[in-house]
């Protein structure tokens, strides 16, 4: 899908994803960042910025990247109704945009066929900042036959190895990479996701994580 077909999406309901954070997202910072003073971050293809908008309410300089125009508004409208700084850029994340380096750099379901998105994954990694930390969310391969949602198309589901593949001789140490299981709620009952989950970081001019 383009951008113009994004926009009619995002303009044909309410919130076309949850309002809410990603569980995943959010289990990793309080994790792995909470012991930090809260710097910049950078959500990429973030659609209607429900991750960085909590971040931002989490204290963090949030920026939304997005191609898509109407979803950059209801953005920057949500976060105005709920007080918090947003800051929206307009841009193709396979276009490798001039963006400044973040402390956080998160890809949340990113729905791309393979090169592009290995483009574009290459392309977050080289904007962790020294110190920095690299969040990598996405619909994996086995969710198709044994998982629930999600695209139908293979090709945009991504592997843990091609993720890795795809980020690789970007000076990033991988700490985590592996497949997790999302509860989803539907009419018939209970069902679960199957995502995948990379997290790497950029050593600081010390040499530390």
């Amino acid at each position: 899908m383009d951008a113009a077909a994004w926009d009619e999406r995002y303009a044909a309901s309410e919130l076309v994803w949850s309002a809410g954070p990603n569980a995943f997202v959010v289990e990793q910072v309080v994790a792995h960042l909470s012991d930090r003073v809260p710097g910049r971050a950078i959500d990429l293809a973030g659609g209607e910025g429900r991750n960085a908008i909590w971040l931002a309410e989490q204290g963090w300089q949030a920026e939304l990247v997005e191609f898509s125009p109407v979803a950059l508004e209801k953005a920057a409208a949500i976060a105005h109704s709920r007080d918090v700084t947003l800051t929206t850029t307009l841009a193709d994340v396979t276009a490798e945009p001039d963006i400044a380096p973040a402390d956080l750099v998160l890809v949340c379901y990113l729905q791309l066929p393979s090169e592009p998105l290995a483009r574009a994954l290459a392309h977050a990694a080289s904007l962790v900042a020294p110190g920095g930390q690299l969040l990598i969310i996405a619909h994996e391969r086995d969710n198709l036959a044994h998982g629930y949602g999600g695209p139908p198309d293979p090709a945009f589901l991504p592997t843990v190895a091609e993720v890795l593949s795809a980020i690789e001789g970007q000076g990033l140490d991988v700490a985590e990479a592996r497949q997790v299981h999302r509860p989803v709620d539907t009419e018939a009952g209970p069902r679960e996701a199957i995502d995948l989950l990379v997290r790497a970081s950029r050593p600081d001019a010390t040499g530390q994580e």
